[in-house]
């Protein structure tokens, strides 16, 4: 299991941070990466371009001019494909191009993409973005401590969408921010180093290891057996019972 030193905010190393090996050691499957990054950009595209054939073409539909005796080829409407203005053959159509792909291919894919970047030493661990006021200077003298401020692509890692992290942060034209829980494949090897926070890291590394589809329902279904295996096991105080003495006196022989 491997580390990765931790900064404050000055830049000056405060400790080390151990990176779990189910999620930055993982084997690296090259296809995977591939499908998920085609299915973010293809997930991206509108699909609204669109061109006119010749039976939407606003023209006349009179014969360009009569079909025998001028010596020219014989010709129809003006909105045919080869005429200027005419139709367009094979052009591009509404359309969807929306990918998916599984969760566990997902996943997969993403684990890849940061055993990647942990190979190459892409991953900047801070303690905590807490600055003393939101400023962009702040955010951009920690850059220039970590020198990373020459990066053009810095993803920055938060747990959660903390407005002062954003606002510190958010005019620095070469950052991205994203939560823990929404990190894709594509941002990952499209950025030149990732920027985590403790807390972020440590809420992604629970997140990826937590299981999904069957294993995550048979896991809860492990913890509910458990649970009341442990209720039944419980030894439970019996109800206590008291018996009111009998005061009342039977009547005379």
């Amino acid at each position: 299991m491997s580390t990765v030193q931790v900064y404050n905010l000055a830049g000056e190393p405060s400790g080390e941070f151990e990176l779990a090996s189910e999620v930055f050691d993982a084997p690296v499957n090259e296809a995977l990466i591939h499908q998920s990054v085609k299915a973010t950009l293809a997930n991206r595209r509108q699909g609204t371009a669109d061109t006119k054939t010749r039976g939407e073409i606003s023209h006349t539909t009179k014969k360009a001019y009569r079909q025998k005796g001028t010596g020219r080829a014989r010709q129809g409407m003006r909105s045919a494909p080869h005429w200027k203005g005419g139709g367009t053959v094979f052009g591009p159509h509404p359309r969807d191009y929306n990918m998916s792909l599984p969760k566990k291919m997902r996943r997969a894919a993403l684990l890849s993409a940061l055993a990647v970047k942990a190979s190459e030493e892409g991953i900047i661990v801070v303690d905590a973005f807490s600055f003393a006021e939101p400023k962009t200077r702040h955010a951009a003298a920690l850059l220039r401590a970590l020198k990373i401020d020459g990066m053009n692509r810095i993803l920055l890692v938060v747990k959660e969408r903390d407005d002062a992290a954003i606002r510190v942060f958010n005019n620095l034209p070469n950052v991205e921010i994203v939560t823990a829980d929404m990190l894709g494949t594509y941002q990952v090897l499209n950025a030149s180093c990732l920027l985590f926070e403790q807390a972020s890291l440590r809420r992604l590394q629970e997140l990826k290891q937590q299981p999904i589809g069957s294993a995550r329902w048979l896991a809860k279904q492990q913890m509910e057996a458990q649970s009341a295996t442990k209720e039944s096991s419980t030894p439970q105080s019996p109800a206590s019972t008291s018996i009111a003495p009998d005061t009342e006196q039977g009547g005379a022989q």
